[in-house]
């Protein structure tokens, strides 16, 4: 595996990290954009990230908890997550797996996530 493994790509955007996600997750995929968004988080100093969804039509348990973990660990690191464009099959298999996020805001694309965050980070 390793320098094979296939990076999402993480823009900076002001003081916010923005990711779609637009391939098929693989577990060391998942794993990798891990390592790369707290890496990033860490230079940055960024304090919001959007990760947009709206490509992703079907999880597996693995990247659903690699998901929830991002978020949490994000959010140790001072970053809040906002998820866009979460698919119903996806929401499905997050509640079936009992990974709850609903302290994460959620909206419905990327342009409402900025919204969202900038809203969310005001408070």
């Amino acid at each position: 595996m390793g320098s094979d493994t296939v990076r999402i790509p993480i823009l900076k955007l002001h003081n916010y990290l923005l990711i779609s996600i637009q391939i098929d997750l693989d577990d060391q995929t998942a794993i990798q954009f891990q390592e790369d968004l707290l890496s990033k988080i860490h230079e940055s100093g960024a304090s919001g990230v959007v990760i947009d969804l709206t490509s992703v039509d079907i999880i597996d348990s693995f990247i659903a908890k690699v998901l929830g973990d991002v978020v949490t660990m994000s959010d140790l690191m001072g970053a809040k997550v906002v998820l866009t464009g979460i698919q119903p099959a996806v929401a499905m298999t997050l509640i079936d797996l009992g990974i709850h996020l609903q302290d994460v805001p959620t909206a419905l694309d990327l342009e409402q996530g900025l919204i969202k965050l900038r809203q969310e980070l005001e408070e």
